[in-house]
């Protein structure tokens, strides 16, 4: 096989560009971020580990309440923004409403954190998101559109906004320590789509709609809403086996079970698993918790028969987690977007120092010109 035959369809191992940011180390199931254990990351204020993602240090005290400040301010939606709301379809799903409004926003065009005009342009859409997927919610059950009110935590304000009534303090702790850990992943899909859209020069709201509409596909982000509606189509966890046998029958994939990365487990989904279980105590989300776990020590059981290991992802435990917070299915993904976007701002700065226009090559196997002329013949 000559060089030039050589390629990669997905990328596996390919190394295209440095980052900083995050380190996944498959083989050791680690992920770090910025040097930092995700481990050690756990109860640290959401918004810090936000700032240090996207800048490579803590706040400073002079710089946690201003960040505070501007977050809380934007999540309030101008009437400008809601009225682009209220055009939107009350069933379109979230992440395709997320991917078409980031756009259409009118970004800063002054500084006022001192962080540089790009930077400061991500985190405004990064409190939008998070109004927006409330308002969304709101609107689809014709309520009220809620603000955010000054001095309340961020995930405070948001579980608040969405649902109208304020969340106890567990539930806010459990909602910060899953975003933490679905923050960031070093070139992850929709992180290089992003990227990809950044060589461009594209401005930083295209880059992120390019990433939210990257991170939809059920083999990337949307497999959070696909894994917990498997867990309620099968019902109890009695079933969970015939049904991981006749998937592996049929071929038919198993969401949220193995990573592309990991070769063991998850280093989120080992912290996220025990979460799930302390927070789902209702009847119903016991059930699908229970369920889960039927389905992954089935999934272990059918492929360790075949002498190969299996590990459920992030985003198998994570929907037991929000539906524990009173989150719909439909929702599960912009809630992924919600957190990842922090990654994405981080990575579009980054790139933007070194930024290179991508444009790889493709190994052509259509006809030759003469090949053409000599079958018209």
């Amino acid at each position: 096989m000559s060089e030039e035959t050589l390629y990669s369809a997905d990328l596996a191992g390919v190394i295209v560009g440095e980052t900083a940011i995050s380190d996944v180390r498959g083989d050791e199931g680690r992920l770090s971020y910025r040097g930092i254990d995700i481990n050690d990351l756990i109860g640290t204020p959401f918004l810090n580990v936000a700032w240090m993602v996207i800048f490579g240090d803590w706040p400073d005290e002079q710089q946690k309440s201003p960040l505070r400040a501007f977050m809380c301010r934007h999540m309030r939606l101008s009437y400008t923004e809601v009225d682009l709301l209220q055009h939107v379809s009350r069933d379109l799903h979230p992440m395709l409403l997320l991917q078409g409004l980031v756009p259409l926003l009118a970004l800063p065009e002054e500084e006022t954190l001192d962080i540089g005009l790009e930077a400061e342009q991500g985190l405004f859409l990064a409190a939008k998101i998070a109004a927006l997927i409330a308002a969304h919610h709101r609107l689809a059950q014709s309520k009220v559109i809620l603000a955010p009110v000054p001095g309340r935590l961020f995930h405070e304000n948001f579980l608040t906004m969405f649902h109208g009534t304020a969340p106890t303090p567990e539930q806010v702790r459990m909602l910060d320590a899953a975003q933490i850990l679905q923050m960031e992943h070093s070139f992850n899909c929709g992180t290089f789509a992003g990227r990809v859209c950044a060589s461009t020069l594209a401005p930083i709201q295209s880059c992120i709609a390019a990433s939210i509409g990257t991170l939809f596909g059920k083999l990337h982000g949307g497999a959070d809403q696909a894994a917990l509606e498997m867990a309620m189509a099968i019902g109890s966890p009695d079933r969970a086996g015939d049904y991981v046998r006749d998937c592996l029958a049929n071929k038919v994939k198993i969401m949220g079970m193995g990573h592309r990365e990991y070769r063991t487990v998850d280093p989120r989904a080992r912290l996220l698993k025990p979460m799930a279980m302390e927070l789902c105590q209702d009847d119903e989300s016991r059930n699908l918790l229970a369920t889960l776990v039927a389905v992954e020590e089935a999934c272990q059981r059918e492929f360790a028969a075949q002498g190969k290991e299996i590990w459920a992802n992030v985003e198998f435990y994570k929907g037991a987690v929000f539906h524990s917070l009173g989150i719909p299915t439909q929702y599960f993904t912009a809630m992924f977007a919600m957190s990842r976007v922090y990654g994405y701002i981080a990575h579009f700065l980054e790139f933007r120092q070194d930024s290179r226009l991508i444009r790889p090559r493709a190994l052509y196997t259509g006809p030759t010109v003469g090949e053409r002329d000599k079958s018209a013949a």
